[in-house]
């Protein structure tokens, strides 16, 4: 929700004009221009790891910016969505909270990762929708209202079913405190993401001038997260850098999948069925790495930085794919 230059317009995506537009030009070097940015922050911190040594404990600091800056992109209409179809959203998020976790668990398992690898993952599974789906959905010719609803429901709603989930998936592989878990993510994700809003609704037009620098700044935030990650467990990096990519390859494809059959099946027609797929995909991979690198080991934080880095490659991918398939159709389902 708070990528560069993330498009704010709600407008059924199949009425959008043929030829190129700026919306479409910002969203489209929003998904090239951060993940080419996340990889130089992370290539620097595997190369240079003792530039970052002692600056762990800015990670949740760093993640209060990211959700501090996804609160001034969001409105009271993002809410208002949520009313206007419940259900649809709500279908959403229990898949979200289902299947990626599911998977989580499912991939550590099957791929025999080590304990800490394997938690990792799972917390990847358990964190709320990522911050870019909605520019994905918008490139995907998707509905972008329904990504940005569901997207703020899960952020929201994050204290409540991260940790417990956690406990339960990825308990087995290292000691979870669920509830130091949600004092944290109160405290690094829905208090900013709140001040956020309250800032943007108390000051405007004033905020709205400078609302477009506020993107990049979280880009910057999320960057200096992996730099930090990676450093921290440079060395074993180096060794399990093929299994970590398996794992998240196969975490991310399978969720943008199954997420859009879970739209298919509803009948939700192909534009909010194109929303499902990455608001189940996309996983909010900063809050991961601060949960990670906070309650288990550097090295369970890795699967977080390089989902960080994939799922914005392949969902700008997938999103080239459905758009060149033609402009998604509002089915009946749709209304």
């Amino acid at each position: 929700m708070q990528s560069p230059d993330t498009p704010t317009t709600t407008t059924d995506p199949a009425a959008r004009p043929a030829g190129p537009d700026p919306a479409d030009r910002a969203a489209r070097r929003a998904v090239t221009v951060f993940p080419v940015l996340v990889v130089a922050a992370g290539a620097f911190g595997l190369l240079s790891p003792g530039t970052f040594t002692g600056y762990g404990t800015y990670v949740p600091y760093l993640l209060g910016v990211v959700m501090f800056c996804m609160g001034l992109t969001m409105s009271l209409e993002d809410f208002r969505g949520v009313a206007r179809r419940p259900w649809v959203v709500l279908l959403g998020l229990v898949a979200h909270y289902v299947i990626m976790p599911g998977l989580g668990w499912l991939i550590a398992h099957l791929l025999h990762l080590s304990p800490a690898l394997a938690a990792g993952v799972v917390l990847v599974g358990c964190a709320p929708s990522g911050t870019a789906s909605n520019v994905v959905t918008y490139l995907a010719r998707g509905d972008v209202a329904l990504s940005m609803s569901v997207a703020t429901v899960s952020t929201v709603l994050a204290p409540l079913l991260t940790p417990p989930l956690t406990l339960l998936l990825a308990g087995q592989y290292l000691p979870v405190d669920a509830g130091s878990m949600v004092t944290d993510i109160l405290k690094t994700v829905l208090l900013p993401v709140l001040a956020g809003l309250a800032v943007r609704l108390v000051a405007g037009r004033r905020i709205e001038r400078v609302l477009g620098a506020m993107p990049w700044l979280s880009s910057l935030a999320i960057a200096a997260i992996v730099a930090v990650v990676v450093a921290g467990s440079a060395d074993a990096l180096k060794s399990a850098a093929l299994t970590v990519l398996l794992a998240v390859v196969l975490h991310n494809g399978c969720g943008l999948a199954l997420g859009y059959g879970c739209g298919r099946l509803a009948r939700l027609g192909r534009p909010a069925s194109r929303a499902m797929a990455f608001e189940v995909g996309m996983q909010n991979s900063g809050l991961a790495a601060s949960l990670a690198t906070a309650h288990f080991t550097p090295l369970a934080a890795l699967p977080a930085a390089v989902f960080s880095v994939w799922h914005n490659i392949s969902g700008a991918l997938v999103a080239a794919w459905m758009a060149r398939r033609g402009a998604g159709r509002v089915d009946t389902a749709d209304a």
